[in-house]
């Protein structure tokens, strides 16, 4: 595998967030498929990245499935195949945001959380990760117990008040892809749960801290903590860490990414 040096477009200070300026969250996708009935309908999204795009080296073709696989059950299914000879580092990730008591209910503090992941990858100064791990048990960070613990419970503990927003190692990754429980979330006014699966390695755990009077759905303003982030991910910076999980894509390889949410009642 030949290596190539890049510098990629900046738009967090001196750091690339989500891709750039123009990340892929902020392109027109084509539809090339999709099936809006029967048992399992889904849509297909197809985006071609051009070498430099972003400062990114490679060309890539990136394909993109969401499907309703059951009522209640969503999965989304990425991969990115290398058009050409460079090598590409590829993280895609899913950057929904929910609150299980509906868009227009109070903040998400009190909505209970299990990640399962003992480590965080902690930061710097400038909120990149150091290449370390960081024990999570005992800590602010901690969302390891089988009893779900309240979002809100610890957050005045963080060094940055603010809300969380921090990748944690999940437990049992497999490079072969299998795909396992990450995350619980559960609601108990609302009464709805949602369980996470994945086969990445991170999960990017962010509580809403920047949001700011976002006027949302049916004229609906969103204030700070008004929905979590679950986003499985390659640890942010691999490409500096070669201690974390690499997703390098070359000619011949493609990069897949699997996650399934699940809706239940609790």
């Amino acid at each position: 595998m030949e290596l190539y040096l890049w510098t990629e477009a900046t738009n967090d200070g001196k750091n690339t967030l989500h891709g750039g300026p123009k990340g892929y969250s902020h392109v027109v996708w084509k539809v090339t498929k999709y099936e809006n009935s029967g048992n399992a309908p889904f849509i297909v999204f197809t985006h071609r990245s051009n070498d430099g795009e972003e400062g990114f080296p490679g060309a890539l073709k990136v394909v993109v499935t969401y499907t309703l696989v059951a009522e209640g059950q969503l999965t989304v299914f990425m991969k990115a195949k290398s058009l050409d000879d460079k090598v590409s580092p590829v993280s895609l990730g899913q950057h929904t945001y929910w609150n299980l008591g509906g868009h227009n209910s109070s903040d998400i503090l009190e909505e209970k959380l299990r990640i399962m992941g003992q480590f965080i990858t902690p930061v710097d100064e400038n909120s990149i990760p150091t290449g370390q791990l960081m024990y999570a048990r005992g800590t602010a960070y901690d969302f390891t117990e089988p009893q779900l613990n309240g979002i809100g419970k610890r957050i005045h503990l963080l060094p940055t008040p603010a809300g969380y927003d921090i990748n944690y190692q999940l437990d049992d990754f497999d490079p072969a892809g299998k795909v396992r429980p990450a995350a619980i979330v559960e609601n108990e006014k609302s009464g709805l749960r949602l369980e996470l699966s994945t086969d990445a390695p991170g999960l990017q755990f962010y509580t809403g801290n920047l949001i700011k009077d976002v006027k949302g759905k049916g004229g609906f303003t969103y204030k700070t903590h008004a929905g979590f982030c679950l986003m499985t991910q390659w640890f942010p910076n691999f490409v500096n860490n070669p201690t974390f999980p690499q997703a390098l894509v070359e000619k011949g390889k493609v990069y897949k990414h699997h996650m399934a949410f699940n809706f239940s009642r609790i």
